[in-house]
């Protein structure tokens, strides 16, 4: 197939090499990609914020399937766009994007298909903040409403604190006052069709910026998959899936479809594992970055196959996706001064030698090519690259990422060094 992939981070790069990986030779191209991306498919200019351009060209250059990948296209309608013109694509509508565009919209359709998740209050005062936390008490969890690349979400037991976070988000409007949930966090991906859903496998992800789950919130600092330890609590990570597909994942996009906004494309669970039994946190409407990461390398099933027949709602003729038994592990690097203000335009070093370690491959989420050839590639964002190891334990393939980490140079960058940890023992 002729695909065109839309973004620039490190998931693009994974589902890429996913694509890249299959025996089948796919013509990929993407927009806007990084400098990483630029050598594994090829880079066009084209606004992926802008449905009529993407269109435009998709026409132009015969592409078969678009795959959208950030959430900003997705609520800007640029799906529609295409599929208004018979193009399959992967990715909601904007109406059903607002899953993951407003956690408001999020919360209502979970009460309407009677999905398992925390209270919640709509704020959109300081007064009403105030009410909500007397309301529900501490720790306290404030969470943007809109779009905020992860960052929108606060969870402490300092009001004031609380109180500066919500503060900082209500003259964008009304923000989201949650019942605080204590448990395991696990993230469960969805491909659906707008009637049919197909699960990958589950993976954990660490959103902390320092080890120990310290520090403040990122847009994840690693992940690892599959979860050995759910087989404690459910007999079987399958018999896991299996009860998040009946409770949560069908029941949203078959609410969705009779409101007329059928979701395609990837419905991502954010699910804590409460002592009262498995709770939504949020909805995402694309991959998850980093999951994603760890995810694709185990897939078996190609995955061109699942998003196309996904875009072209032929999911149910699909079997369930299969995994390989390895394990994976992806530990971010980021900039100094990430997330609150992370330094870029610095070179970057050793990225050959990190590649060469067995099992590894390095993912790039934020890297600009040289000013001069010969030159080294350059930093342009808070997470810069992830490192992906696989192996057939996780206590190796630790040893390969951090081993692949320890040889790449970036000035005053920084990583976790816990990532899978627990897991390793």
């Amino acid at each position: 197939m002729k695909i065109l992939v839309l973004g620039s981070g490190a998931r693009e790069h994974a589902i890429i090499l996913a694509l890249r990986a299959e025996q089948t030779q796919h013509d990929i191209l993407v927009s806007p990609g990084n400098a990483g991306i630029a050598q594994d498919a090829t880079p066009v200019t084209v606004d992926p914020l802008d449905g009529g351009a993407v269109t435009a060209f998709a026409n132009e250059h015969a592409i078969d399937l678009v795959v959208i990948g950030p959430e900003a296209p997705l609520v800007a309608g640029v799906a529609d766009a295409l599929r208004a013109h018979g193009i399959p694509v992967f990715g909601p509508g904007k109406a059903a994007a607002q899953l993951e565009g407003s956690k408001s919209f999020a919360k209502r359709v979970m009460d309407a298909a009677g999905v398992p998740t925390g209270r919640a209050v709509r704020a959109a005062t300081a007064a009403d903040v105030d009410a909500a936390f007397d309301d529900l008490g501490a720790p306290y969890v404030v969470k943007a409403d809109g779009l905020a690349a992860g960052k929108g979400v606060i969870v402490t037991s300092d009001r004031a604190e609380a109180l500066a976070h919500a503060a900082h988000y209500l003259p964008a409007g009304p923000v989201l006052i949650e019942e605080f949930l204590s448990g395991p966090e696990v993230s469960l991906f969805f491909l659906s069709d707008g009637d049919t859903v197909r699960a990958l496998s589950p993976a954990q992800d660490f959103k902390r910026a320092l080890d120990g789950d310290a520090g403040p919130n990122t847009g994840g600092m690693g992940a690892y998959s599959p979860l050995p330890w759910l087989a404690e609590q459910f007999g079987s990570e399958q018999e896991f899936v299996d009860e998040v597909t009946r409770d949560v994942a069908l029941p949203v996009i078959r609410q969705l479809d009779a409101e007329g906004t059928p979701f395609i494309g990837l419905l991502y669970a954010g699910l804590i594992l409460t002592e009262h039994g498995v709770r939504v946190i949020e909805f995402n409407a694309r991959f998850g970055d980093p999951e994603t990461q760890v995810v694709l390398p185990r897939l078996i099933t190609p995955l061109s196959d699942l998003l196309f027949a996904a875009a072209s709602g032929t999911l149910e003729d699909q079997p369930q996706p299969s995994f390989s038994d390895d394990v994976a592990i992806t530990v971010v690097l980021a900039s100094e001064g990430y997330p609150e203000a992370p330094q870029t335009g610095r070179p970057i070093e050793g990225l050959a030698d990190a590649g060469a370690v067995e099992g590894v491959r390095v993912v790039h989420a934020a890297t600009a090519g040289p000013d001069a050839p010969g030159g080294s590639l350059v930093a342009t964002g808070g997470r810069v690259l992830n490192v992906v190891a696989v192996a057939s334990d996780f206590r190796t393939a630790r040893e390969r990422a951090y081993d692949a980490i320890g040889r790449i140079r970036l000035d005053g960058s920084h990583f976790r060094t816990d990532i899978a940890a627990r897991v390793a023992e």
